[in-house]
């Protein structure tokens, strides 16, 4: 139990400090990447070929797989995360207000790594500049893989410009305690401030985030995203309005998971129970619960239509989900999740952080897995198979399961350079509203 009070020198501690773990965690994640880097080389090499992608037909590959299923999978850790920190301001869930820049950062750092698997998936990352946004004029009025990229950037905007805005205030009052050698950023961040500014901020802040909650389900996760998959009338496993939810459902699964296990390691790292309390990571554990619970009774609303008196296509391609391994274990991973939950919420002896954080890994492996086995499945029973005589299936190669470590490992990195920077935490969250620092207010305004 927290005995102490949140200070602002709490949040500005791992600036100032630099510990052997996070030495240790930065060398392994760099250590990983490198080891991505080396058999991404071998893809650019030889080309997509060794993925299995691109040889759809005599190879028995299709042209989507593990590259567009954890490109979708970050999507969803992003849109999730920013709706969670949306939420937080638009609704004034201060108890959460310590993790809503976590969630925020997440976004950001998520976003990225959903565009390195559009540069990995072009096969050659020159194709970007040469064919997506050379012909970016014309494609954006009829192609919705182009809306995809278009919504997925204004989304990046949303979100740099939501965390530049609060983060002028933090800066501005802490600038004191932080190093001078970082001078010339802070400097950048608070270009122009006056201490007139933060009630127009806050207000900037609020529309931003009531933009945001629209956008995420019409837009992005619960609309363009799923509607891409849907235009493709041929695939049986991608069509039905429950498409929409279901994409967001996934988002805010795995983003709250991967804000608890990232406030955990935070709280881990640097003594901050008086901040991150177990009373936030309880209500966090139940948000978890109520979206895996959507999240798996969509999915039964998609196994009852694909198998009770389905059209064959549908009914082919629901059986083959059902006898997947990998579905089988997602189902057997968020019923786990479910029961833990369900059981912490009956009881609080069963409730630990720790059970928590390894219900959140099950979360997120479950959902990844689930979106790539949607993604292949859904290009290896269509409705018309071009190549029902040829034997082999898809299975995600060595270089892409790299992939997956690498880009975990790179978001990872970003996140302990990013703790170098600037407040993960908010100062909003720890100081004392009735108390100000008026002095330092004066010499703000002046």
């Amino acid at each position: 139990m927290a005995t102490r009070e949140p200070q602002p020198d709490d949040i500005i501690e791992p600036i100032l400090n630099t510990s052997k773990w996070w030495f240790l965690g930065a060398t392994t994640a760099i250590g990983v990447i490198l080891l991505w880097l080396v058999a991404w080389g071998w893809q650019l090499q030889n080309g997509l070929i060794v993925t299995g992608l691109g040889d759809w037909g005599s190879g028995g590959g299709v042209t989507w797989g593990l590259y567009i299923g954890a490109f979708i999978w970050w999507i969803g850790v992003a849109h999730g995360g920013i709706i969670l920190s949306a939420a937080v301001r638009l609704f004034g869930m201060d108890k959460y207000q310590p993790v809503a820049r976590v969630a925020e950062l997440l976004t950001l750092t998520a976003l990225t790594m959903a565009g390195m698997y559009i540069v990995m998936h072009t096969g050659r990352p020159d194709r970007m500049v040469t064919s997506v946004i050379g012909a970016y004029p014309w494609t954006v009025t009829s192609s919705p893989l182009v809306w995809d990229l278009t919504v997925i950037t204004l989304y990046f905007v949303l979100t740099a410009t939501y965390i530049s805005l609060t983060l002028r205030y933090d800066i501005v009052r802490l600038r004191h305690k932080l190093p001078d050698y970082l001078a010339p950023l802070y400097a950048a961040i608070t270009l122009g401030y006056t201490k007139k500014e933060d009630e127009i901020i806050e207000r900037m802040v609020w529309w931003l985030a009531l933009g945001i909650i629209i956008l995420a389900p019409l837009l992005l996760h619960g609309g363009v995203i799923p509607w891409l998959f849907a235009l493709l009338p041929s695939m049986p496993k991608w069509q039905g309005a429950v498409q929409g939810p279901q994409f967001l459902s996934i988002a805010l699964t795995s983003a709250i998971g991967g804000v608890i296990i990232i406030s955990h390691g935070l709280r881990w790292a640097y003594d901050w129970d008086h901040i991150l309390t177990d009373e936030v990571f309880k209500g966090l554990t139940k948000w978890l619960g109520l979206f895996s619970l959507l999240y798996i009774w969509l999915q039964l609303q998609q196994l009852i239509n694909g198998l009770y008196a389905a059209p064959l296509d549908l009914r082919k391609v629901t059986e083959a989900t059902i006898t997947n391994p990998i579905y089988v274990d997602m189902l057997i991973l968020m019923t786990i999740v479910l029961g833990y939950i369900f059981a912490s919420s009956l009881s609080d002896r069963v409730f630990s952080r720790r059970r928590s954080v390894v219900i959140s890994f099950m979360a997120l492996y479950a959902t990844l897995s689930e979106k790539i086995l949607f993604v292949f499945e859904g290009l290896e029973y269509p409705t018309f198979s071009l190549y029902h005589a040829v034997p082999g299936h898809y299975t995600p190669s060595p270089v892409e399961i790299a992939s997956i470590f690498g880009t975990v490992s790179l978001c990872f990195l970003l996140f302990l350079v990013i703790l170098k920077l600037f407040p993960v935490i908010e100062l909003h969250a720890v100081e004392n509203h009735d108390d100000h620092d008026d002095g330092h207010d004066e010499e703000v305004s002046a």
